[in-house]
């Protein structure tokens, strides 16, 4: 990831770069301590502390105007950054900008935004970029490649360290979000990665989305709506489905009406009752 970084940041870009061990114990650390300084910094976290309070804590070093925030199992494609910086001079409400990543074994599109599936979880889009667009808005961004300025991030108080390995980025955009600001996908940045390479990533996920629909219910629902109205249309229609409720979910799927239909709303309420009601088993009450 440093190599494929340092061979693509613009020349002459002023910039910093910020290291934060998370607890390792297979040499990571020896390897920190012989890069050179002062253009790298480190931070050697006692414990392992999670991904949010990591990124958290790199993030309250930074100087610059934007922050770029880099898993270690990427590795960078030319003019990545410059097509994710392009997006603050056309978007100006532009928040969290992400981009697109490909899965750097298989090179299938891993990432290319965040959407709300129809049981109200969050899920990649995979779907590889149409030629033309420079880029496009999408409900949430990942973190493992996320370009953000400083000031924002300062000001929503950089991830929310109650999530532990997941959901920290969807609920940082939420807010973004909730503040006025959109994710936008940078669609000609384009990055490998290595895709949840880190021993026990998963771990945490059953809790960490449990939090997050309790904490964005009533958004989650509206941001679920083209996806339950899809799988409606792809998979619930039989015989006995009234001609008008198809033809109003491809309405609302296809862009030509604002407004779910009712009946869509009520589907996509009652999924996450049910989500909500399996992790209440599951994991239990959150601190």
């Amino acid at each position: 990831m440093l190599a494929s970084l340092r061979a693509t940041l613009p020349a002459g870009l002023d910039h910093e770069i910020i290291f934060v061990d998370d607890g390792s114990t297979d040499g990571t650390r020896q390897w920190l301590a012989t890069l050179p300084g002062p253009a790298v910094q480190v931070v050697l976290n006692e414990k392992n502390l999670g991904y949010a309070a990591a990124n958290n804590r790199g993030a309250a070093l930074a100087r610059g105007e934007f922050l770029a925030l880099l898993n270690n199992d990427l590795v960078l494609m030319p003019r990545w950054l410059e097509s994710m910086l392009a997006v603050f001079r056309q978007v100006p409400d532009a928040g969290p900008v992400g981009n697109v990543q490909r899965d750097i074994r298989s090179g299938a599109v891993e990432h290319s935004g965040i959407f709300i599936n129809h049981k109200g979880k969050p899920e990649n889009e995979k779907n590889a970029p149409r030629p033309g667009p420079e880029w496009r808005f999408a409900d949430m961004v990942t973190g493992a490649c996320l370009l953000v300025r400083r000031e924002l991030w300062q000001q929503l108080g950089g991830f929310d360290q109650q999530y532990v390995n997941g959901c920290e980025d969807v609920d940082f955009c939420l807010r973004a979000k909730a503040a006025g600001f959109a994710s936008v996908v940078a669609l000609r940045s384009v990055v490998l990665h290595h895709v949840s390479a880190s021993p026990g990533r998963k771990r945490r996920d059953e809790e960490n989305a449990y939090r997050l629909i309790l904490r964005w219910r009533e958004q989650l629902v509206q941001l679920g709506l083209p996806a339950w109205c899809r799988k409606f249309i792809e998979c619930d229609l039989n015989a006995a489905t009234p001609p008008f409720a198809a033809l109003s979910a491809f309405r609302y799927v296809a862009g030509w009406s604002r407004q779910a239909p009712a009946f869509a709303v009520a589907g996509m309420q009652a999924a996450i009752e049910i989500e909500l009601s399996r992790w209440e088993k599951l994991v239990g009450p959150l601190a």
